[in-house]
């Protein structure tokens, strides 16, 4: 009987490179293409030397997604001529670890020539599965490069950390994701350079700012858009409406009980924020009436409580709170009546929205800067290997000056403004706050100019 080669023809190597995601396609080969990290690789930096001289050594890349951990065990692995083996701690075992060594011990019989372990997730391997490692990193049979996105001080055994030289990556910048992506766009052999396509440069900086600094999602929401894009005279244009559509999230309501449900939970919250008792109370019993949920409501309530009193009144949101553990505990009519409550004295409490502005002025701000690292004087060092990267360095200690405060002190990220986000009113509380801020501030201006 002749053989069927139709499903070898179908999965040819060629034919599955297509299937491959556009970032994994475009994985840089050489570090001349690799951006970001050139506190890294840049010439004359350590890893840049090891890597240059094959002076293989274990090691640990520790950063967000998306900023070249796999890459660059990879690229090493390929300048130094070593046989890459990788392991994804989600899905092995001692068995997969047992079956990588032996594999890089007949490698080297065979063929004289050294192996690089790669482990991706390695924080998710436990204890003993980390120590497997030891022996084999110990004897040389292997080159040990673990990736992880959590702190190596916390989720790495001090045996596997002791055998491995920590190198941290830091999230790719703005420049260097938008430099990615036009990559992308132009590489024929391995990006989307054939398909003709057409973007503008503000939708392209859109794109590059919002991932984050991950490159890789960067790529996957390019080729998404490249999928979706409008054919217009034989070339493929990524309009607003279809990078858009990319970008969008969808967030799922409450439930379908239609515009009146909405509503109705829509004339309570005024008229709380209104300081009437009485309609809220009048739309409240409405809601209950018309079939709702009363813990949807004590859920809203709790809302109510830090948008529109916030600190005026902070027993508020203590009481909201404890109307929705009684609705839990007790059920109708108990939990209805303690709602209620709630709501009355929500509605008769001092009002501010400070919390609430500060709050969404703060993450306008976050949304616009990105990830901006927490400088080193704010971190906390309770390992050797932080304490030697300099975390914790320079911190003043609030409760040993005076007021219990350190005046003058900065506590946002480099390149971060200082910015008055939360703003208190002259309502309850929130008067008293006021007038210690401002105390405050006074003592850091007279430190300015002393």
């Amino acid at each position: 009987m002749k053989q069927d080669n139709s499903v070898d023809d179908l999965f040819s190597t060629q034919q599955i490179n297509e299937f491959k995601p556009l970032a994994d396609r475009l994985r840089p080969t050489i570090l001349a293409e690799f951006y970001g990290q050139q506190h890294l690789i840049a010439e004359g930096k350590p890893l840049q030397q090891a890597i240059e001289h094959n002076k293989l050594h274990s090691m640990i890349l520790w950063g967000p997604p998306g900023t070249g951990k796999t890459t660059l065990a990879k690229m090493i692995a390929r300048h130094c001529d070593a046989q890459f083996i990788t392991l994804s701690a989600v899905l092995s075992g001692v068995k997969d670890i047992r079956a990588a060594m032996a594999s890089a011990k007949e490698h080297y019989v065979v063929n004289q020539k050294h192996s690089i372990l790669f482990v991706d997730e390695v924080h998710r391997f436990n204890k003993a599965q980390q120590d497997a490692f030891l022996p084999f990193v110990e004897d040389g049979t292997i080159t040990f490069i673990g990736a992880t996105t959590e702190n190596p001080s916390f989720e790495l055994n001090n045996a596997l950390l002791s055998r491995a030289r920590v190198y941290v990556l830091k999230s790719l910048q703005t420049d260097d994701i938008k430099q990615v992506l036009r990559q992308a766009l132009i590489n024929k052999e391995r990006g989307l350079g054939g398909q003709n396509i057409v973007i503008s440069d503000s939708d392209l900086d859109k794109l590059a700012e919002i991932v984050d600094g991950d490159a890789r999602r960067g790529l996957n929401l390019l080729e998404i858009a490249a999928d979706l894009a409008e054919e217009i005279e034989g070339r493929k244009h990524i309009t607003d409406e279809v990078l858009k559509n990319v970008l969008q999230q969808s967030y799922r309501r409450f439930d379908k009980q239609g515009e009146a449900f909405y509503d109705q939970i829509s004339a309570l919250h005024k008229s709380v924020r209104g300081s009437s008792p009485d309609g809220a109370l009048y739309w409240f019993v409405r809601m209950l009436d018309g079939g709702c949920d009363p813990l949807y409501i004590a859920r809203r309530v709790v809302r109510m409580a830090s948008e529109d009193i916030g600190n005026a009144d902070p027993r508020a949101l203590q009481l909201a709170l404890n109307a929705w553990d009684v609705q839990q505990r007790l059920g109708h009519p108990e939990g209805e009546l303690a709602i209620a409550q709630a709501i009355i004295y929500l509605s008769c409490t001092p009002k501010s929205n400070a919390v609430y502005k500060a709050y969404n002025r703060a993450k306008k701000e976050v949304q616009e800067s990105g990830s901006a690292e927490v400088p080193m004087h704010l971190r906390n060092a309770p390992t050797k290997l932080m304490d030697e990267l300099g975390y914790g360095k320079h911190y003043r200690y609030a409760h040993d000056e005076p007021h219990a405060y350190a005046a003058g002190e900065e506590y946002f990220p480099d390149g971060i403004n200082p910015t008055q986000y939360y703003q208190p009113l002259p309502y309850g509380l929130e008067q008293k706050i006021s007038e210690r801020m401002t105390f405050l501030r006074n003592l850091d201006e007279k430190t300015k100019h002393s």
